[in-house]
């Protein structure tokens, strides 16, 4: 499994532009989506992966989906994954009696007049990419969706690599990764955040995370339900990556590498950081 994207909402695209800006994450505008309701900015990786910052077209106005997280100022709130076959993917998911639908038909359009368009397909019974992924097919060439930001291109930062999925319990929600993906137990932990068990399933981009205690999770939950709370950033070599972005001093993460958090990202409430060695 390879992360295409993830979503960042907020009720002022502006705000968040800026905000990833002091991060020497510099986004690039990418246009109203076709919905007419919510737009977004990017921020593309190496490895075509990238950040999609979404709001509003207009603050307080209706949003196609993901209304509470952009009015509530998530900030991380959902993930996608590539497929070559939405529907079967769906139907996979039915035959398992797990909810799908799609695919649908999306498009953008950049700000030079260019028209972007891609297939959806959604799955689970949240919303979109709240706890699994949602589905994304290009149905015009993918350079016309992402290209590397140049803010980031041939630095440390690699790609998306991990998202972070806050839940209420770990035992519903590891069953069923493990039921629709087939993958084995994942290692828990409980000594990496205070106040927090974290379940990674190795050689994935998963990791789920749940309170022990009423914390900063178990509020988020109250407020946006089960969806991404944070999302890392891969940076092999992270000594790099704290000379070119204003990271807070690493803390231990799974196996042997260290987590970083994004300073400025951090202090607005917004959990985006970086792994690396």
């Amino acid at each position: 499994m390879k992360i295409d994207h993830v979503s960042v909402a907020g009720k002022d695209l502006k705000s968040l532009e800026a905000l990833f800006a002091e991060s020497g994450l510099k986004t690039e505008y990418g246009g109203p989506h076709s919905s007419g309701l919510t737009q977004m900015s990017l921020l593309g990786f190496g490895d075509g992966s990238y950040f999609e910052l979404i709001s509003s077209v207009k603050p307080g106005t209706e949003s196609y989906i993901w209304k509470p997280q952009i009015e509530g100022e998530a900030g991380p709130c959902a993930w996608a994954i590539g497929s070559e076959d939405i529907s079967a993917e769906v139907a996979r998911a039915k035959r398992l009696g797990i909810p799908g639908t799609g695919p649908l038909e999306f498009s953008r359009k950049r700000p030079d007049g260019v028209l972007v368009e891609w297939e959806l397909g959604f799955i689970g019974e949240q919303e979109a990419g709240a706890l699994l992924p949602f589905l994304i097919k290009d149905t015009t060439p993918r350079e016309y969706r992402v290209k590397p930001s140049p803010s980031i291109s041939g630095g440390p930062l690699k790609g998306v690599g991990t998202v972070v999925i806050g839940v209420r319990g770990l035992e519903e929600p590891v069953a069923l990764f493990r039921k629709f993906y087939g993958w084995e137990e994942p290692e828990v932990r409980s000594d990496i955040w205070k106040g927090v068990r974290l379940a990674s399933f190795g050689g994935t981009p998963v990791v789920l995370g749940a309170p022990t205690g009423s914390g900063w999770l178990a509020q988020r939950l109250e407020k946006f339900g089960e969806s991404p709370c944070a999302f890392l950033v891969a940076a092999p070599d992270l000594a790099a990556a704290a000379k070119r972005h204003p990271l807070e001093p690493k803390q231990s993460w799974f196996g042997d590498t260290s987590l970083s958090w994004f300073a400025p990202l951090k202090k607005s409430g917004m959990m985006i950081g970086v792994v690396g060695r």
